[in-house]
């Protein structure tokens, strides 16, 4: 078969059912033989960064390796950024572009750019095949490879020559064999398991801190388990959001930044930290990391083990994967002699569910009759009661998700965590909606500034009959940088205010074919959000919220955790 055929049947063997990109000189091969493979679905986006986040929101819904193609040259350096955002949220894709022909690689052919090199610091693998033989072996290691250990992007760099040339059917496994790639699959030594067992036993004011490693294991019920016998409070960081029940009486809430302020209080009050799946990031820790619980036990587990100490000593490590390792910590803590105080553990439990009732996130009252955008997220909570696919772009809007929307169930939240990515919520809903079908509700929440940097893709959502839904909470304003600005730089808004020109998203939503309306009353938003969210198709509404508003609380750059700004009153000392 030609190495385009044995592509496509080594993406079929790994499971891949659906790719997502724009077409060009040397991926037409490609593009040619998927008009005639029936296995394999091709959605047609309208620019490769769109392709590359839909390919994201598939991959991070299904827990499954996602395809994103383009072209050489500009058509790959386009997917740059979704193949950066998936790097640093350990999203399993692959991103297959196309490169120019073998013998031209190196003269500056047209359109010709080193993908490999310029994405090489944030990849998990890459691979230019310049010759066939090597391009079945290629997509099936690329596959294994995103979706395996700590996951990740893989590019596949295909010279347009390559595809055309005739080679023999892969007959190889799947997975595949890859000499000197076994990363942790198991639950870690025995004896550090036995370890962490007996020091959370000790711990008078223990945490549980749970990131986006949850999620990817599919450790929900190993977590939950852990958490009951160990009688911890939980915290999930924004890319753990839905990992742990956030019904639960033990779930605390997001920590960090702009996390819930008992959160911030029940770390730099504990004396043990069981933290799962997460990077220690600065946006949870602070700048000031040494600050962060300064009289903790640190036990990290994490299936890669570069991040075990890298950004806080740990105690007790344990490389191992979370749903094995959770798995065997909680029957090594059942089967210990020793076991936590149930009185003083229920104390602590007390204490922290004060705080957090005391002091809840704060939701704006003095609007001058604007809608607070907090009562958007809430109210389309209540209408969803909850189970509805969210999606977000990055700034204002997607803090008010993070704080206001509640999940009891993983892979029901998409957003862009450690790269930041503007843009990502409309797409990443889109590729989601494929993946589960149309029967999901999938809302992606916007802000205006994000939803402009993608809002073409309404045109692959009206083209492929996605019936995404989307709600701009519009303030006018790039709104998490004007707080910044109002807050620290004396309220000079420089560059973030949309006010000069913006135009009707309600009939840029109709001129893509679907309905499109803008509320500016609160008293006509819960009818608007029904009718939009009944429609069977895609829809949009554009919400014009208060242009002031601030998300608290806030940890100023640069401060530790104890400067935290719980509100408009400022900072708070922690309660005793």
């Amino acid at each position: 078969m030609r190495g385009v055929d044995a592509t496509l049947a080594g993406l079929k063997q790994a499971g891949i059912d659906s790719i997502f990109g724009i077409p060009g000189g040397p991926v037409i091969p490609l593009f040619d033989a998927l008009s005639d493979d029936p296995d394999i679905k091709t959605y047609l986006t309208r620019h490769e960064q769109g392709a590359g986040h839909m390919a994201q929101g598939y991959a991070k819904v299904t827990g499954r390796a996602a395809v994103c193609t383009g072209t050489s040259g500009p058509g790959a350096t386009n997917l740059v950024t979704p193949i950066a955002d998936a790097y640093m949220d350990s999203v399993p894709m692959v991103a297959l572009t196309g490169q120019v022909g073998s013998t031209r690689v190196g003269t500056d052919a047209f359109q010709e750019a080193d993908i490999v090199g310029i994405t090489l610091p944030i990849v998990k693998h890459s691979y230019l095949i310049k010759k066939v033989e090597d391009l079945p072996g290629a997509i099936a290691e690329a596959v294994h490879i995103a979706e395996t250990g700590r996951p990740g992007p893989v590019l596949v760099d295909v010279c347009v020559d390559v595809w055309g040339q005739d080679i023999e059917a892969y007959s190889g496994p799947y997975p595949p064999q890859i000499p000197g790639y076994q990363p942790p699959s198991g639950a870690g030594h025995p004896r550090q398991i036995a370890a962490a067992a007996a020091a959370i036993a000790a711990a008078k004011k223990p945490v549980i801190y749970a990131g986006g490693g949850i999620i990817h294991s599919s450790a929900s019920e190993e977590l939950l388990r852990v958490a009951e016998v160990t009688g911890m409070p939980v915290t999930t960081t924004l890319m753990g959001l839905g990992g742990f029940p956030s019904s639960h009486r033990q779930w605390v809430g997001m920590p960090g930044m702009h996390g819930i302020a008992a959160a911030t209080w029940a770390f730099q009050e504990s004396d043990l930290v069981l933290a799962i799946g997460v990077r220690f990031d600065e946006r949870v820790l602070s700048t000031v990391m040494h600050e962060w619980a300064p009289g903790a036990k640190i036990i990290h587990i994490d299936v890669d083990p570069a991040e075990i100490s890298k950004n806080r000593a740990a105690h007790i490590g344990i490389a191992a994967e979370a749903k094995a390792a959770l798995g065997a910590l909680a029957e090594a803590y059942v089967a210990q002699g020793a076991r936590h105080d149930e009185a003083e553990r229920s104390a602590w439990l007390s204490k922290v569910d004060k705080w957090k009732a005391d002091f809840p996130y704060e939701v704006d009252t003095n609007t001058e009759g604007a809608i607070p955008p907090q009562h958007v997220i809430k109210k389309i909570y209540e209408i969803t009661r909850g189970q509805a696919i969210i999606a977000t772009d990055v700034g204002q809007h997607q803090m008010f998700a993070a704080q206001h929307y509640l999940f009891d169930r993983p892979r029901r939240w998409l957003t862009s965590g450690g790269l930041g990515t503007m843009g990502f919520g409309l797409p990443s809903a889109l590729g989601a909606q494929v993946a589960l079908g149309r029967d999901e509700l999938v809302i992606d929440i916007a802000g205006d500034g994000s939803f402009e940097m993608t809002l073409q893709e309404l045109s692959t959502a009206q083209m492929y009959d996605l019936p995404v839904k989307v709600v701009i909470l519009n303030n006018g304003y790039l709104g998490m940088v004007r707080q910044w600005q109002e807050m620290f730089w004396e309220s000079r808004y420089s560059g973030t205010s949309y006010a000069a020109f913006q135009p009707s998203f309600e009939n840029i939503a109709k001129a893509y074919g679907m309905p499109g309306v803008t509320i500016t009353q609160e008293a006509d938003l819960e009818d608007a959000l029904r009718e939009t969210f009944a429609h069977d198709g895609p829809a949009l509404i554009d919400v014009r919220t208060h242009e002031f508003a601030k998300v608290f609380p806030m940890v100023p750059q640069g401060k530790g955790p104890d400067a935290m700004i719980v509100g408009e009153a400022g900072a708070v000392p922690r309660p005793e």
